[in-house]
């Protein structure tokens, strides 16, 4: 069964637009595009399973969470929308568009491929469980204590977004044990069916600072989507739609119409 995902709404009118966030993140990461795509279409920002204000559960394969995305358009009401999808938000939605794809008008892949990856985020998880909460009080406290392990400033910050007050004070809001058991599935990405392809107008953005998306990843990713388009943001990393919102927004805006 699928799962009856949170989400933010925004504009009134246009075509359906579905925005699915990256590992560690929730639909409040994307309020600023969403809000101004918002001006010419409807937009819903979900929070996918175990984030932001969604249910958890044991699992995370990619076809259950594009099964929760299609539970959600059924209550929606949307036979049919576009699909940005950001890292493990991308590889959501290009389950969804491989295995569903009269119901993905447009797709748009941000800074990942239809691959495995031998990154993990384990040593965040692990930093993340290490922190005692019942000693701390204020979110600079966590900053703090985390900055033993994890230097990148902003790699804490995006962390701790995922902190929050509890009525006994400070909680996780996402099921880190459920997060580090499902990674091996979450590095990686389901083989396609036989004869499975989208051929849907499909843009990948990547950031020119990030090496997710590589020149060898290109064949893999025409072979599956044969109508897809590349746009590299040069000054850009993995989180392309924060490091670079303007042009992020020109480009994915103007694919969207």
């Amino acid at each position: 069964m699928s799962l009856e995902l949170a989400h933010m709404a925004y504009g009134e009118s246009g075509p359906p637009v579905l925005i699915l966030h990256g590992l560690l993140g929730s639909a409040r990461n994307w309020s600023s595009f969403a809000r101004q795509i918002g001006a010419t279409h409807r937009v819903f920002a979900l929070d996918l399973r175990n984030h932001g204000a969604s249910p958890w559960a044991d699992r995370m394969t990619y076809d259950e969470m594009a099964e929760d995305v299609r539970g959600f358009m059924a209550r929606q009401g949307l036979p049919a929308a576009s699909v940005i999808g950001h890292s493990m938000g991308g590889k959501v939605a290009m389950r969804l568009a491989l295995a569903h794809g009269a119901q993905v008008l447009r797709l748009v892949v941000v800074d990942v491929a239809p691959v495995a990856y031998r990154r993990s985020f384990n040593a965040y998880f692990e930093a993340m469980r290490g922190l005692d909460l019942s000693r701390i009080s204020r979110r600079a406290e966590a900053d703090a204590r985390l900055a033993e392990q994890i230097d990148d400033p902003g790699v804490r910050g995006f962390l701790l977004q995922n902190l929050v007050s509890a009525e006994a004070g400070l909680a996780w809001r996402v099921p880190l044990q459920a997060l580090a058991d499902n990674m091996p599935e979450l590095v990686g990405f389901p083989e396609p069916r036989a004869a499975e392809q989208y051929d849907g107008p499909t843009l990948f953005v990547t950031g020119g600072r990030s090496d997710y998306v590589r020149p060898e990843h290109h064949a893999k990713i025409l072979g599956l989507f044969p109508n897809a388009q590349f746009v590299t943001i040069p000054k850009a990393g993995h989180w392309v739609q924060a490091e670079a919102p303007e042009q992020f927004l020109e480009v994915v805006g103007g694919f969207l119409g």
